[in-house]
Order: C-alpha cells, then sequence, then structure tokens
C-alpha cells in the first residue's frame, strides 16, 4: 500500500469524524439559539439537568454518549438521543458528500471549496430542522445568514451553480433564492394538502372550552387534557377551528348536537337542521361545550420555511429550489400517511414543514442529477444515454 493510498483511507475517517465534531457544535446551536443563549458563552458544553460543563475528555463526539450510556457524569441524568443522531448525522452528511465528489485526495483537491461550502450548507439544514422539530421556529440567524453565506460561496466557487464565472455564479444565486421566495405560493398550497388540519376524534363526548384568564393575556383553549393559546391556533382571519359538539353553551345560550365554529371574529353555531347563530367574539364570555371530535386550522408554512426555500436556491440553484419543494410535499404526504397506516396520525402532525424541505435539497445534493436524468428519460426515452 503506497502513501498515497494510506492518505486516501485517513481521509475517509478524517471527514466522518470531523462532520461528528461540527455536529456537536450544532447541538449547541441547536439548544441555545432557540432560548436566546450565546453559543459562544460558556464555552464549553453543559448538561441540560445540573448546568455542570462537560470537560472535553467527556465531550467526545459519538464516543462519550454511548460511553455514558446516554447520562451525565456529574448528575446521571439522561441526556437526549438528539445529540448523538445530530453528530452522527452531520458525521454521514460530511462523509457522503465527500464521497459524492470523488472520495479521494486527488478530487478533495480538486473539489475541496466545493465540498467546504456543501458541508456548510449541509450544517445549516441540520441545525434549522431539529431547531424547527423542537421549537416550531427557523431562527433567521440560519435562514437569513445562511442565504448570505449562500450568496457569497456561489460568487466564489461558481461551480455550486454549475458555472465557471464568479459573476455569473453570484447571479444565478441570487436569481435562484429569489425562485425560493417565488415558490411561496405552490408551497403553502402543495403544505396545506398534507399539513393544513388537524383532525382529532374522541369515543366519547370529551370537554372544551375557551376561556381568557385576564385582559393582557390570550384566550386559553381546552380540548380533553391539551389546552394550547389561541394564538397558535389562529393567524388570519380565515382560520376556523370546527367542532362536532354534543353540547355547546355560548354565553347564556345552549345547544345539542350542533357544529360549532370558532373564528377568529366569531362564533358559529350550527344546528343538525341547517339553522345557524352566530356570535361576535369580542361578546363572548363563555365558550364550552363537550365535542365529538375536532378540526384545528394549522399554519401549513411561516416565514422561515420561505426564508428557508430561499437558502437552499442561494447554495444549490433553481432547479434545486423547484426539486425541493416538490420532494418536500410528497415525503410529508407519504409519512403523514404511513402514519395513519400504523394508527400513529400525531407522528406526522409533530414534524413541520422545514425538516421536509431541507430532506427534499439533501436528496438533490446527492441524488439530484439522477433523478432528473431518470425524470427526462421517461418524458422522452430518446435522452437516456
Amino acid at each position: 500500500m503506497t502513501k498515497f493510498d494510506i492518505l486516501n483511507a485517513l481521509l475517509h475517517f478524517l471527514f466522518f469524524f470531523m462532520g461528528a465534531g461540527i455536529g456537536s457544535f450544532l447541538n449547541v446551536v441547536i439548544y441555545r439559539m432557540p432560548r436566546g443563549m450565546s453559543v459562544n458563552e460558556p464555552r464549553r458544553s453543559f448538561c441540560p439537568s445540573c448546568k455542570n460543563q462537560i470537560p472535553m475528555w467527556l465531550n467526545i463526539p459519538i464516543v462519550s454518549w454511548i460511553m455514558l450510556r446516554g447520562k451525565c457524569a456529574k448528575c446521571g441524568c439522561s441526556i437526549s438521543p438528539r445529540y448523538l443522531g445530530v453528530e452522527l448525522l452531520t458525521g454521514l452528511l460530511f462523509y457522503g458528500i465527500f464521497w459524492k465528489l470523488g472520495g479521494d485526495w486527488a478530487t478533495f483537491k480538486e473539489w475541496g471549496p466545493h465540498m467546504l461550502c456543501l458541508w456548510l450548507f449541509t450544517s445549516l439544514l441540520v441545525a434549522g430542522s431539529f431547531i424547527d422539530i423542537e421549537h416550531y421556529i427557523l431562527p433567521p440567524e440560519i435562514t437569513f445568514g445562511g442565504t448570505a453565506a449562500g450568496l457569497i460561496c456561489a460568487t466564489l466557487v461558481p461551480s455550486l451553480m454549475g458555472e465557471e464565472s464568479h459573476i455569473q455564479g453570484g447571479l444565478i444565486s441570487a436569481a435562484s433564492g429569489a425562485v425560493g421566495l417565488g415558490g411561496l405560493w405552490l408551497v403553502v398550497q402543495l403544505g396545506k394538502l398534507a399539513f393544513g388540519r388537524v383532525k382529532r376524534a374522541f369515543e366519547k363526548p370529551t370537554p372544551w372550552s375557551i376561556t381568557q384568564p385576564n385582559d393582557e393575556e390570550p384566550p386559553v383553549v381546552a380540548l380533553g387534557d391539551e389546552t394550547m393559546s389561541w394564538a397558535d391556533i389562529y393567524s388570519r382571519a380565515s382560520d376556523r377551528m370546527i367542532i362536532t359538539a354534543a353540547t355547546a353553551r355560548v354565553n347564556d345560550h345552549s345547544f345539542e348536537n350542533v357544529t360549532a365554529e370558532i373564528w377568529l371574529e366569531k362564533v358559529k353555531v350550527r344546528s343538525a337542521s341547517g339553522s345557524l347563530e352566530e356570535f361576535p367574539i369580542e361578546n363572548v364570555t363563555t365558550l364550552d361545550g363537550t365535542m365529538i371530535n375536532v378540526v384545528i386550522p394549522r399554519e401549513a408554512m411561516g416565514l422561515g420555511d420561505v426564508m428557508l426555500l430561499m437558502m437552499i436556491g442561494t447554495f444549490t440553484g433553481w432547479k434545486c429550489v423547484l426539486f425541493t419543494i416538490l420532494a418536500a410535499s410528497l415525503l410529508g404526504t407519504l409519512i403523514a400517511g404511513v402514519s395513519r397506516l400504523f394508527g400513529r396520525s400525531e407522528w406526522g402532525q409533530k414534524i413541520p414543514f422545514g425538516p421536509y424541505l431541507a430532506a427534499g435539497a439533501l436528496i438533490w445534493v446527492f441524488y439530484g442529477q439522477e433523478i432528473l436524468h431518470w425524470y427526462l428519460g421517461l418524458m422522452n426515452p430518446g435522452l437516456r444515454s
């Protein structure tokens, strides 16, 4: 075995563990950023339970979590498997990009800057996805900051856009980001098909109520054992929650076997015979009853998802934007369908749209050209080589 072969073998291990190390830092970002904490202070990672700072020899990516069996060495409290998962996933993605671009020292010398940009891109996707899953937000530091990084990367490394000119690379990157923003309407419409409503049914009449603790706080919606804020349900005037109610009470009016529609500004109560009574929401002081099922409005996509799609475009180009929209919608529909098949529909409901967009973009990075060639071959068999 030559020195060159040994170097190539070492690179495979190096880039995986380098990715795992970046994943360890991403865990810091995922925990601290949505909580408004600095990612630099304190400099060391700490146990989420006892806040004890973790020494370097107990903070080795992947290895430490396995050796400590997912527990803090000081207090013994469990540390989320997410820490291991992020490190492992990032390591695999870093290695996968190295392998995709050739997997040896010669191609690394040629594609090194391109590879570094894709590593940065995947790191942003991993951090954003796990924050979105846990907190249902995509921080602007990731989406706007990532967009700026994508524009810089595409200008300095135009091969990201399939170009040789730095100017053309930057211009196509900016245009692709604009395509991501322009895809808002399509993403919203497709996302709504998979995520636009949450339906819940109950075996027996279950209590529901909407109350307001005080004038300074928003109303609280109680659906059986679950409570949620008014703001968690309503974001537009067209949003409405539909309750199939065994009983309903609006102020001093009592109803049986009706459909109650709670809008942002009004309450409609419709009987089986079709008669309708409407109450302005500002005049409602009592609103409760028992229900058979409920349909809760859910925003399929927020502004953060649009910004994420813009960031994806600046790193990977307009073709990836279009592919990502379609792939994310298909993935979301598939996950929702499988969840329902196994009687676990809440699994699909708990995943926001951002991680599906990230997954679609990663599929493009690894297999986009092959999928595109296959699809064009289906449309025109003569294009197949």
